[in-house]
Order: structure tokens, then sequence, then C-alpha cells
């Protein structure tokens, strides 16, 4: 794909446009999102879904939603929104509050301070 960043390929298998954008938009889209590639890419590929939809384009109303769903032990939802009348700056905003929400999950569910819990190794053979 051509004109998007080496590291938004994890952002270009995962994200689904549902509404208001228009399929011309999707690289753009995908360029606004790729600082969101680095904390999916600690996730198994096919554990993170991604969607996006627009509500009420250029209306006073304009509402960008970004929708992440994560399988884990249980499966999580994370939702970002924003009001920004500017297209460019709500992108901007819902990558900004996912990636948030994504590393308090993380910082939850890992151990913080016992670097060997969180990288386990194999069991070596007695």
């Amino acid at each position: 794909m051509t004109g998007t960043p080496e590291e938004a390929t994890d952002i270009v298998q995962r994200l689904r446009l549902v509404t208001g954008f228009h399929s011309s938009e999707r690289d753009w889209i995908i360029r606004r999102l790729a600082a969101l590639a680095p904390r999916l890419r600690s996730f198994p590929y096919g554990h993170v879904d991604l969607e996006i939809s627009l509500k009420d384009r250029d209306g006073s109303d304009q509402r960008v939603t970004l929708e992440c769903w994560i399988r884990r032990s249980n499966r999580l939802h994370l939702v970002s929104t924003s009001a920004a009348p500017d297209l460019a700056v709500a992108l901007n905003e819902v990558r900004g509050s996912l990636i948030r929400q994504i590393d308090d999950t993380k910082t939850r569910t890992e151990p913080r301070n016992n670097r060997v819990l969180r990288h386990p190794r194999p069991a070596e053979p007695e």
C-alpha cells in the first residue's frame, strides 16, 4: 500500500471503516492512527479488532468513535470518542485516548516490577 508507514501494517490488517468515512480516506486514516501500532504488536495476531465510525460529518454534532476489542482471558472493549470539529484533530484525539486506555489495561494486568514474571522462560529439562 503506497503512502503508509511500514509500522502501520498492524492498523491496516485490523481496522474496519464502519460508517461516515469514504473508502478513499482509508490510507489517510491509517497514517493518522499509525502510532497505535506499537501498542497493538504486543497482542497476538488476530486478537485485536478496530472499528472507526463518523457520525454527522461536518455537522455541529460530528463525532468520531474508535472501538477496540482485545481477546484476552476476558474480552476487553475499549471505546474512544471525539467531538472535535476538525476531522484530523478528532482522529488524533481518539488515537491518543485509545493509546492511554491500552497502556492502562496492560499496566493493570502485567506484573509491574518483576521482569521474570513479565517474560517467563520455558522450563529447562531435568
